[in-house]
């Protein structure tokens, strides 16, 4: 059965590559690709875009009705690192584009919605270690607070009106192919340039912070999982917990020496620590893994080689 599907924010970091695998999926055609801006030449030219401000409630209906929409992939955000710097500009974003995508599916114009949440919902009085799917949340940051919030109306559009939304967790996510957009765990991305190209770099997070992050094609697989999931499958409509693995700056810099001998690294952390320090050190996703089957694929050392070698080729770095 094929089905019309929204990707809002689709020039980000992660809506770029979902866009793309939901349209090797389904076909081109059927996956409506939007953004504030345009994407990337392959996200342009291989299917439908739609520039789009997820703020707009009435943009946001228009697109939804020309086409046809059924699932909608709500990825558009401001990330926790800029957030801080535009507080206000960073709740109207991720809080407006939440409300239009639940209201016009509690209406029925929609059928399914994902929404992402974040390990940034946490704080520093959460559990660090082995952090579980219920458990104090007290975040300290405007992104967290957004995400808190998102994750109640979530639940309580489920619980009252019946809306199908699903939301998970995301870790840090690590990825070659598009450049990170203001997160507090980009370090994890800029550090395989940096390697590349001058064989040292500054970390802004100290070499002990603990993080739990991700491959991007095992967060894209486990979002296009969790929507896939017979709906009685989805327990959980606040968001899951969702992990991989976790590291620190010293241990991604040893694995990253195992292809560069001669990489060095520094630290110098700034802002970035004060977010990082009220962040999990690893997460407990159980619930996931029982509940629709979550197996993630990449270790250090998979990830590790599948970034030198992913920023060599794409940005031509000798």
């Amino acid at each position: 059965m094929t089905k019309n599907i929204l990707v809002i924010g689709a020039s980000g970091q992660i809506g770029t590559e979902l866009s793309l695998k939901l349209r090797e999926i389904h076909g081109n055609d059927l996956v409506i690709a939007s953004d504030i801006r345009e994407g990337n030449e392959e996200l342009m030219q291989s299917g439908p875009f739609e520039i789009l401000d997820a703020t707009n409630f009435s943009d946001v209906e228009s697109i939804i009705e020309k086409y046809k929409i059924e699932d909608v992939y709500l990825m558009a955000a401001m990330l926790s690192a800029t957030a801080e710097k535009h507080p206000m500009k960073a709740w109207s974003l991720n809080m407006d584009s939440l409300f239009h995508i639940l209201n016009l599916a509690k209406e029925g114009k929609i059928k399914k919605v994902f929404w992402p949440s974040s390990i940034a919902v946490f704080g520093p009085t959460t559990p660090k270690e082995n952090t579980p799917q219920t458990a104090v949340m007290e975040p300290s940051t405007v992104y967290g607070i957004s995400k808190q919030t998102g994750e109640r109306w979530c639940q309580y559009f489920h619980d009252k009106y019946g809306v199908d939304v699903r939301s998970m967790r995301y870790p840090g996510i690590i990825s070659y192919k598009t450049l990170p957009g203001g997160g507090t765990t980009d370090y994890a991305i800029e550090i395989f340039h940096e390697a590349l190209k001058n064989k040292a770099y500054t970390s802004y997070l100290s070499e002990t912070t603990g993080l739990p992050m991700m491959y991007m094609d095992d967060a894209i697989k486990a979002t296009i999982d969790l929507m896939e999931a017979p709906s009685e499958k989805v327990k959980i409509r606040s968001s899951y917990n969702l992990s991989a693995i976790s590291f620190t700056p010293k241990e991604l810099a040893e694995e990253i020496r195992k292809h560069i001998p001669e990489f060095s690294i520094n630290y110098a952390p700034d802002f970035r620590q004060k977010i990082a320090d009220s962040w999990p050190s690893d997460i407990d996703d159980s619930e996931a893994r029982k509940d629709w089957n979550w197996k993630h694929q990449y270790d250090l050392a998979a990830l590790t080689k599948k970034m030198l070698d992913g920023v060599a080729e794409t940005f031509e770095i000798n």
